[in-house]
């Protein structure tokens, strides 16, 4: 539904609303995961024995994919099935100086946030015969310096995710491939903003929903509440 100002209704109102402090959008590498050997396969829990009849001239691929911890593929961005929290202390957020550029110093505060979350391995071969691992956690604490003052809270979303998985094997004389490791890395990209709930008064024009282009329209219009100027917002 569309809606249009109505001209010479302005008051002034009083809104509750989230009043962002500090805000930063950075990426952030994941510790490499090497599965090596038999211990790898038994971690990954890969039974690729279909998969590991080499095809003529063909070749064994690896990728990864975000998942849940039941190994459901995380498809839309941001979720829930991701971790993306500040790490809190008993003695709260630390004050630290920082100089800028300009030769001003300013005092933020650390602020240490963790992300984990899980992932699958898939190895396909030429055939298009394929298998997949179980899931497997991945976790990374940052540390960020923010304009973070107590009474602010930190909302952090993970905005987008990239897993590259590369698989090393070995070819024998029979043509079978012997597995050596899956090398996997991971990137993902976050958005971390400093909040707080605050209350704010706003001159502010009522709106209405727009003239219908159908003229015969029976629903009745919304009446807004009236306030109490004289003693609130005053």
């Amino acid at each position: 539904m569309h809606f249009y100002d109505m001209k010479g209704k302005q008051e002034t109102i009083c809104i509750k609303v989230p009043k962002v402090y500090d805000w930063v959008v950075q990426s952030v590498e994941i510790p490499d995961q090497s599965f090596v050997g038999f211990s790898g396969l038994e971690t990954l829990d890969l039974n690729c024995d279909q998969v590991n009849e080499q095809v003529p001239g063909g070749q064994v691929t690896a990728e990864c994919f975000l998942t849940d911890e039941t190994g459901n593929h995380i498809d839309q961005l941001p979720s829930e099935s991701i971790v993306c929290s500040e790490m809190t202390s008993f003695d709260g957020r630390e004050d630290i100086n920082v100089r800028l550029s300009t030769g001003e110093t300013i005092t933020l505060q650390k602020v240490s946030v963790l992300k984990k979350g899980f992932f699958v391995v898939r190895i396909t071969n030429a055939r298009g015969e394929s298998c997949t691992s179980v899931p497997q956690p991945f976790t990374v604490a940052e540390t960020f310096f923010l304009c973070a003052p107590a009474g602010t809270f930190i909302q952090c979303e993970i905005t987008d995710f990239e897993c590259n998985a590369d698989i090393t094997c070995t070819l024998d004389n029979e043509g079978e491939q012997t597995f050596q490791q899956v090398d996997v890395s991971i990137n993902i990209c976050q958005s971390v903003q400093v909040k707080s709930i605050v209350t704010i008064e706003i001159p502010a024009d009522m709106c209405q929903p727009r003239s219908d282009l159908i003229t015969d329209n029976r629903c009745p219009q919304d009446n807004l509440p009236p306030q109490c100027p004289v003693i609130f917002p005053g």
